[in-house]
C-alpha cells in the first residue's frame, strides 16, 4: 500500500491524496491549487495520467478539495466520484460558479492585452465539464460502509466543518494484511452554528490530518452571539452606521444568518435590516433547508419552535445585480452579508468600493485571509487599498473575529488524534496547513508520542 501526497503539502490549497493498494488507485480530494505563485492552468499539470485513477472519494465540497475534478474528467478520468448526498449539491454549485469566474478572467486578460503569467487566461474547464463531471457523482450517506472493491471498504465519519464534510475512513485488504486509514479533510469546532460537533473516528492505523490551525487557539472568552451584539450596537445602533461582512456563501453565511436570527429574535438588539447580497448564499441555503435533518439539534429545535432558522424579518436576499446596487442606496443603519470572504471579487467589492471612505461604516472578517488578498492587506493596516481600478483610503473600521471560523484550532486537531489508540497508531502525516502551522502540530503531537510526518509534495510513503 502506497500513499503520495500530491497536494496540500506545506501549503493550504489543492488537496490531493494518491492511495494505491496494489494496481488499484483511489484519490482522495482533488481540489484547486490557487497559491500565489501559480497559474491557474498549472492545475491541468497532474502527476499521473487521470485515466489511470480508478475512483475520487471527495471529503466536502469547498473549492481546494473539489475545485480541479472537471479538469480530471476533462483529461481522461472515467470512474466513480464517491461521496455524501450534500457535498455533491454543494459540490455542483461551487463548481459551475468557478466556471463564471475563470470566464470572467478570461474576459479581463483578453480585453487587457495578457495576464499575469504572460499568456492569456483560458478557462480551466467549462460548464460542460462540470455537468460531465456531476453524472459520476455516486453518493453515500453517513457512517454507513461501502465497499468500493473486494479488498477495500469506505465510511464516512461527520467532522462539522460544512454540511457534508467527512472523513475518509478505509478498511483495507492489503495482501492478507488487514489495514485502517483516515484521511480527515477538514475538521470543524465544537459548538459551530447549524453543525453539528465532528464524530471521534475509529482507531486506525494511519491518519492524514489537516493541520490549518495547528500553532494557533480560537478566542474562547465570547461567544458567536455575544460578539456579532457587540459590533452591531456600536455599528448600527450606537453610530447609525452599516456593517459590511465578508463571507464566504456556503456555510459560513448560512451560520452568520442564524446566529443573526438567533440575536433579533430574542431582542437582544433593536430590529437592523440584513441584506444577504450573495445569490450563491440564496441558493446554498436551500440546500441547507434540504439536508435539514443533518443540520444540528439546537438549529432543529429552533426550527420547531421558531421557524425557518434562515429567514427573518428585516432580512433580504438579494438576488440580482440591479438589487445589489439599491443596497448602497440604503442610508439607514444596516448589515451587508456578501461574498467573497478575501475580497477577491464577488458584490462585495462593491460594496467595499462605496464604502471604504465612510467613517461609520464597519468591516468585520470572520475568516482566513490568505496573504496577497485585498482582505489581508485591510487586516495588516494598509491606509490605501486597489480597488476597481482605483486607490482609495481607507477611513472604515476594520475589525476581525475567529468566532465564525469553522476549522478546528491547535487544540481541537490534537483532541481529534488523542481519540486514536496510540499503541495502533503508526504515522500521522499533516497537510492542508501553512509550513509554521504544520510544524506547530507536529511539534505538540511528537511531544505526546504521536510519530508525526510532514510530507513532500509528490513524495511516496509505502505503508
Amino acid at each position: 500500500m502506497k500513499l503520495t501526497i500530491h497536494g496540500a503539502a506545506r501549503q493550504v490549497t489543492g488537496s490531493m491524496h494518491l492511495l494505491e493498494i496494489g494496481q488499484y488507485k483511489i484519490l482522495i480530494d482533488c481540489g484547486l491549487d490557487y497559491e500565489k505563485d501559480r497559474s491557474i492552468q498549472s492545475n491541468e499539470d497532474f502527476p499521473f495520467d487521470p485515466a489511470a485513477i480508478d475512483v475520487v472519494v471527495l471529503t466536502h465540497a469547498h473549492i481546494d478539495h473539489s475545485g480541479n475534478i472537471p479538469t480530471l474528467v476533462r483529461l481522461g478520468f472515467a470512474g466513480q466520484i464517491l461521496c455524501t448526498p450534500p457535498t455533491a449539491d454543494l459540490t455542483e454549485l461551487l463548481l459551475l460558479d468557478s466556471v463564471n469566474i475563470f470566464m470572467s478572467k478570461a474576459a479581463k486578460s483578453h480585453k487587457h492585452g495578457k495576464g499575469k503569467f504572460g499568456t492569456n487566461v483560458q478557462p480551466l474547464y467549462l460548464q460542460k465539464h462540470v455537468m460531465d463531471a456531476m453524472d459520476r457523482f455516486v453518493t453515500i450517506g453517513f457512517n454507513k460502509p461501502f465497499r468500493i472493491t473486494g479488498d477495500v471498504e469506505l465510511t464516512f465519519v461527520p467532522v462539522g466543518h460544512l454540511l457534508g464534510a467527512a472523513a475518509a475512513v478505509f478498511k483495507i485488504n492489503d495482501g492478507g494484511v488487514e489495514k485502517t486509514m483516515a484521511f480527515t479533510g477538514d475538521i470543524g469546532r465544537k459548538n459551530y452554528p447549524v453543525l453539528d460537533d465532528p464524530q471521534a473516528l475509529p482507531p486506525v492505523d494511519f491518519l492524514v490530518t489537516e493541520s490549518t490551525y495547528g500553532g494557533r487557539v480560537h478566542t474562547a472568552d465570547k461567544s458567536v452571539e455575544e460578539t456579532l451584539v457587540d459590533v452591531i450596537d456600536k455599528c448600527c445602533v450606537k453610530e447609525q452606521g452599516r456593517l459590511i461582512i465578508p463571507a464566504f456563501s456556503i456555510g459560513r453565511t448560512q451560520s452568520l444568518v442564524y446566529s443573526l436570527n438567533k440575536i433579533f429574535s430574542s431582542g437582544l438588539l433593536p430590529p437592523v435590516k440584513v441584506f444577504v447580497d450573495s445569490p450563491m448564499a440564496a441558493r446554498a441555503t436551500t440546500i441547507f433547508r434540504k439536508y435539514h435533518n443533518l443540520v444540528n439539534k439546537e438549529a432543529q429545535d429552533f426550527y420547531q419552535s421558531q421557524g425557518d432558522e434562515f429567514e427573518f424579518d428585516n432580512l433580504t436576499y438579494v438576488e440580482n445585480l440591479h438589487d445589489s446596487r439599491q443596497v448602497s442606496n440604503y442610508y439607514e443603519p444596516c448589515i451587508i452579508i456578501s461574498s467573497a470572504g478575501m475580497l477577491e471579487g464577488g458584490r462585495i467589492q462593491d460594496h467595499l468600493f462605496y464604502n471604504i471612505q465612510n467613517f461609520y461604516c464597519t468591516i468585520l472578517f470572520i475568516g482566513y485571509c490568505a496573504k496577497g488578498t485585498l482582505g489581508h492587506r485591510l487586516l495588516r493596516g494598509d491606509s490605501i487599498v486597489h480597488i476597481k481600478d482605483r486607490d482609495l483610503a481607507v477611513y472604515a473600521t476594520i475589525k476581525q473575529t475567529d468566532v465564525l471560523s469553522a476549522h478546528g484550532d491547535h487544540d481541537d486537531l490534537m483532541n481529534n488524534v488523542r481519540t486514536q489508540d496510540k499503541a495502533r497508531l503508526k504515522n500521522i502525516f499533516l497537510v492542508h496547513g501553512e509550513d509554521s502551522s504544520m510544524q506547530a502540530l507536529a511539534d505538540g503531537l511528537s511531544a505526546e508520542g504521536y510519530t508525526v510526518t510532514i510530507p513532500e509534495k509528490g513524495l511516496s510513503y509505502t505503508l
